[in-house]
């Protein structure tokens, strides 16, 4: 019966968590205009 209250509780908390940081909504930021590098560089 504790397991399940903790467990009750955790998933109480981490709903609160997201809902108050989709709340305060996304940061001003901008990403970036340059596209990320993705190859591989050769090997010696």
């Amino acid at each position: 019966m504790r397991a399940l209250i903790a467990a009750a509780t955790g998933l109480t908390l981490a709903l609160a968590l997201v809902l108050g940081i989709s709340a305060l909504g996304s940061p001003s930021g901008r990403t970036s205009p340059k596209p990320l590098l993705t190859t591989v560089p050769s090997h010696p």
